[in-house]
């Protein structure tokens, strides 16, 4: 191909200026490092903080547990036969704050092929140690029962009514190597003679 060279004229054609300084696209070294840091120093942080928030759902597993193993004493107390009529008390009386239930004197109690005598131990509301509730390893349970006649109630003063106290104990999980104190979860309610 033949080319003429009048054609194209050096002269008219014009070069556009080329910056060395254009615009860069992306991120400095510097800047991909500093941001590196702030998520490492945020999932450092955020890592430690899960002990304490396992610890804390391990323990309203715990006191969860702690109060269902009260109420199921209480409702089995609920149940219990204390009757005027005929006469049988399977409610018992607690002697002190530190003793279980027994049948009070002069009374007696009958429940299925069960008979007790006044002053005898009702085995139903003995102590429980921290491996006696089957299924329940490391919780221990103690029911206190209060005549309301004798020590007043509150503001309730009256021979047919009984306070029923359970004492549930555990020891929590901490989310520290130290041993925390143990915890004990109390649910009470009155039962009235039938």
């Amino acid at each position: 191909m033949h080319t003429i060279p009048h054609m194209f004229s050096m002269g008219r054609i014009r070069r556009l200026p080329v910056s060395s300084k254009a615009p860069a696209a992306g991120f400095t070294l510097v800047e991909v490092l500093l941001a590196a840091m702030i998520i490492t120093i945020a999932f450092v942080t955020l890592l430690s903080v899960i002990p304490y928030s396992t610890a804390a759902v391990q323990s309203g597993n715990q006191t969860s547990t702690a109060t269902f193993l009260a109420n199921q004493k209480l409702e089995e107390a609920k149940n219990i036969p204390w009757t005027s009529t005929p006469d049988n008390d399977c409610l018992g009386v607690s002697a002190n704050a530190t003793s279980a239930p027994t049948v009070p004197g002069g009374k007696s109690c009958t429940l299925g092929a069960v008979n007790v005598a006044a002053g005898g131990a009702l085995t139903w509301f003995a102590d429980q140690s921290s491996t006696a509730i089957t299924g329940f390893n490391g919780y221990s349970r103690t029911v206190r029962i209060t005549n309301c006649a004798v020590t007043a109630c509150g503001v309730i003063s009256d021979s047919a009514m009984r306070q029923v106290a359970v004492a549930v104990t555990f020891q929590p999980l901490t989310s520290t190597t130290t041993a925390a104190a143990a915890k004990t979860v109390t649910v009470s309610m009155y039962i009235a003679q039938r």
